[in-house]
């Protein structure tokens, strides 16, 4: 599938190096697919690491590289692997993709937008981990209990 609208993006890697990607705008469909599930796959312990892998895998599709005069999509993890050097280069990389595919995204309202996703998932984690919290600390109580009756 050719790239929709494609866009030259350059990102500084963690080297300090300059990599120019091509940005594309998401097919309808996957688009939503991508949108819906991305931030929701992102916050811990709501969902697990391989549905945002598989989400992020399913985002870099839509990104390009230069070979020569051609443009490579990254439709594998071998490719996405051998076209982008760092953790943090793939950060910008779906950040700027994010950004180019959503209209309430740009001018810098990601991180607004981010921030409101992570005060979502404390107000959700919070009934989970009140629960947990109270009986970890009983298990230490009597933990050290236990251990100050075995070294009398």
């Amino acid at each position: 599938m050719p790239l929709l609208k494609p866009k030259d993006e350059i990102i500084k890697t963690l080297d300090g190096t300059e990599k120019t990607y091509v940005l594309s705008r998401f097919p309808a469909i996957a688009g939503r697919e991508i949108i819906a599930n991305y931030p929701l796959t992102a916050i811990p312990k709501a969902a697990d690491y391989k549905s945002n892998e598989e989400i992020m895998l399913k985002l870099m599709t839509f990104v390009g590289v230069y070979i020569g005069d051609n443009v490579q999509q990254l439709l594998t993890r071998a490719l996405v692997d051998n076209h982008v050097p760092d953790y943090e280069t793939l950060v910008k990389l779906e950040i700027a993709m994010l950004q180019y595919n959503t209209s309430f995204l740009k001018g810098g309202e990601i991180s607004t937008f981010l921030s409101g996703i992570a005060k979502k998932a404390v107000v959700s984690i919070s009934p989970m981990l009140t629960p947990l919290l109270a009986q970890l600390s009983e298990a230490v109580k009597q933990r050290s209990e236990n251990y100050k009756r075995n070294t009398h």
